[in-house]
């Protein structure tokens, strides 16, 4: 028995979103999409009520990787979701909880087990938020408000993910980033609402502004920061390592000979997940010296105004300015190691989790009667090429994500480098999946021949 089957009883009592009990096609997935989005972007809008108006936003550089709003109830965002995955996939990467994610029933207990983690999570870090200062009430008698608030939304957020999952198009955690991300991205670029200064603080009507009083090219920095990594993450998502292949036996079915093609690796082989876990743990590790300055030991670093200004929780807060090249290199530096170190740490994890490692790979392609021309057909000999080629593609992966996200952070690129990183290549998974599933519904035939319902 898994140690996560004791938990079974406890699963019982946890609502869940059921799956539907028929094929969806693709106007209703679309529906419940689009009917999620609008539910989020409403939910951003409703403030806290008891939050000081001078309160800091500790997570500001990272709000965009969280999904969140700061200062409404979505101020925690997906922090509690992705904080629970990373715990699991370390604890299954380590086998020390030993689960088959490729059976159903244990894809079942690790979903539940997340879903449980995830509303653990989402007290702790609004019990750190409202205990720590970080969320500065009005006064004190509105703290236990403040965090009913924060669980309330981060609740709903867990919720609205798993909506989307069973229900509609990708997930809710990639459609949250990406809708955040695109949202700052057009408010910062084209805002000519005046501030109080009188200074318009959309960069383009900014650099406009600008020539009235001194042209300052300096201003479009972020924006063209943005533009390149759109561009660079867009060549990564095409760029693939082709391998080829031709039908060979059918398994249980003698052997059928069929014409030479060609099997797909994609060069961001782990897709951006590593660079969402890897912020993820930067929030809990600036939650954690709060925590820690808060009990009188502040072994993470000091924090003032919800900001590092010391020690580790320091050199592991985004530096999103360029100019710390030449006055904090050494700040740089260490964060520019941990970050890649992170992702391909969690490239690895995630491949291996997911089931897209080598081994699990060459099963799939095996049982479907594929093999490699010039081989003999067997599972071991797809192992043996495959193996060549996904555990370094898993690798080199992760440091391309990184070194994207830890660059144009650096650049300040709106959004956040790390946020356009990620929104760029969700809006290409999810065209991908709602063009194939457009397809299908349009050729019921084609459906059944690629295995659908």
């Amino acid at each position: 028995m898994s140690s996560l089957e004791k938990l079974e009883p406890l699963f019982r009592f946890i609502p869940e979103v059921k799956s539907p009990v028929h094929k969806e096609d693709f106007n209703e997935k679309l529906k419940w999409t689009a009917l999620i989005l609008v539910l989020y972007y409403v939910l951003t809008q409703i403030p806290l009520f008891g939050l000081a108006p001078n309160a800091v936003d500790q997570f500001a550089q990272l709000r965009a990787v969280m999904a969140g709003s700061f200062g409404s109830i979505l101020t925690l965002g997906i922090g509690p979701i992705v904080t629970a995955s990373i715990v699991l996939q370390l604890l299954v990467g380590s086998k020390l909880l030993n689960l088959d994610l490729s059976s159903h029933k244990d894809k079942a207990l690790f979903q539940a087990t997340q879903k449980i983690l995830s509303i653990v999570f989402t007290m702790f870090e609004a019990g750190v938020l409202v205990l720590t200062g970080s969320l500065l009430p009005i006064d004190n008698s509105y703290l236990g408000i403040l965090f009913l608030q924060l669980v309330i939304g981060a609740i709903l957020v867990i919720y609205l993910d798993e909506v989307v999952s069973k229900w509609g198009f990708g997930s809710g955690i990639g459609l949250f980033i990406a809708a955040g991300v695109c949202e700052t991205i057009m408010v910062g670029s084209f805002n000519f609402l005046p501030g109080a200064d009188g200074m318009l603080p959309g960069i383009i009507p900014s650099f406009i502004q600008s020539f009235w009083t001194g042209v300052d090219v300096s201003i479009l920095i972020p924006l063209i920061a943005t533009i390149c990594v759109f561009l660079v993450v867009v060549y990564g998502e095409s760029m693939r390592v082709e391998i080829p292949i031709s039908h060979g036996h059918v398994k249980g079915h003698g052997r059928v000979r069929g014409a030479v093609g060609k099997y797909p690796l994609k060069f961001v082989y782990a897709s951006n997940m590593p660079v969402i876990l890897t912020s993820a743990l930067l929030v809990n590790i600036s939650l954690l010296a709060s925590v820690f300055q808060k009990i009188g030991f502040p072994i993470l670093g000091q924090m003032q105004d919800g900001q590092p200004v010391s020690g580790i929780a320091l050199y592991l807060s985004t530096p999103n300015n360029i100019s710390y090249l030449l006055t904090d290199p050494i700040r740089v530096i260490i964060y520019a190691i941990f970050f890649l170190l992170c992702c391909m740490l969690f490239s690895y994890l995630w491949v291996e989790i997911s089931g897209l490692n080598a081994k699990k790979i060459s099963k799939q392609l095996y049982d479907s009667g594929i093999q490699i021309p010039g081989f003999r057909s067997s599972k071991r000999q797809l192992y043996k090429i495959l193996k060549k080629y996904i555990p370094a593609l898993t690798l080199v992966s992760g440091v391309y994500v990184g070194l994207i996200a830890f660059a144009a952070d650096l650049t300040g690129a709106l959004g956040g480098g790390t946020g356009v990183l990620l929104t760029v290549g969700i809006i290409h998974k999810l065209y991908e999946e709602m063009a194939e599933e457009q397809l299908m519904s349009a050729n019921p035939l084609l459906r059944k021949f690629l295995g659908g319902d």
